[in-house]
């Protein structure tokens, strides 16, 4: 299907108009040989709540953003090498159902569909395109994944000390290294990885003691960290997407709102 599709000119066309609804805050994504294979809209659940994003599956990327209005206008454009994904399935839970974790080197999510066939639509449709794009760059599925953000509303308290509540004054922040919400008194200290930012970020007090004795021991085994490159020619990793200025953003979704009306189903395109 994708040999059948690329170079024409309607997925030239589906390409375009993707770009379009983007604008100026998205960048180009017409490639040769590139096909645009499908697009839905998914729940992510984000760092403050649940939020519906737009998804498109290219046959080497993936790319989501947030919805302005609907096949119209998106921002927040962020743009995942497909060869830098591995996807695991998760349990449904009392809030969100048909929820599966993907997970790449930088960044790790999880989203939710409106069924449990459009999950298996997704999940088989990634897995294809990564298994086709790893086959033919030889390359190995990502072995360290960056760990999901814990939601805020997961836990009132610090993940590290235990006792330290959270409260309007008292802020919740997240180790960038194992993802826990904690304190502030729990996250004093910076770490550099390279695998993640070129900045020092974020990281709990266990984390930040276990990344030093890594350190230590990689400098005495005369071994060092292996910085993650630009996986796509052309591409400047996405931004970290902490969702925290959606909040003031646009796009107000009421509690009701039916977030899985799109009129285009999965196999429009190959139709």
């Amino acid at each position: 299907m994708v040999d059948h599709l690329a170079n024409t000119e309607i997925n030239s066309q589906r390409i375009a108009a993707v770009e379009n609804c983007f604008g100026a805050s998205g960048q180009p994504l017409a490639l040769p040989g590139r096909v645009l294979l499908g697009e839905g809209i998914l729940t992510k659940e984000c760092r403050k709540k649940p939020k519906p994003r737009i998804f498109f599956l290219f046959n080497d990327i993936l790319v989501y953003g947030s919805i302005i209005i609907n096949k119209r206008k998106y921002n927040s454009q962020h743009i995942i090498p497909l060869e830098d994904v591995t996807l695991e399935t998760l349990p449904d839970t009392l809030q969100m159902k048909n929820r599966w974790m993907i997970k790449t080197s930088k960044k790790s999510f999880v989203v939710s569909a409106a069924s449990l066939t459009e999950r298996k639509e997704w999940i088989s449709h990634l897995e294809e395109c990564i298994r086709h794009l790893l086959s033919k760059t030889g390359r190995q599925p990502c072995r360290e994944p960056a760990a999901p953000w814990i939601p805020d509303k997961a836990t009132d308290i610090c993940m590290r000390c235990t006792h330290t509540k959270f409260s309007a004054l008292t802020r919740r922040h997240h180790c960038r290294k194992c993802g826990f919400v904690v304190c502030a008194d729990c996250s004093r200290h910076r770490f550099l990885m390279p695998r993640l930012s070129p900045k020092p970020l974020r990281v709990c007090s266990l984390c930040y003691r276990q990344l030093l004795a890594e350190e230590k021991k990689g400098a005495e085994d005369g071994g060092r960290q292996e910085p993650l490159r630009a996986a796509v020619q052309g591409y400047e990793p996405s931004s970290d997407d902490s969702d925290r200025s959606d909040e003031d953003k646009a796009e107000q979704w009421p509690a009701d709102a039916e977030f899985y009306t799109s009129e285009v189903s999965w196999s429009s395109f190959h139709s």
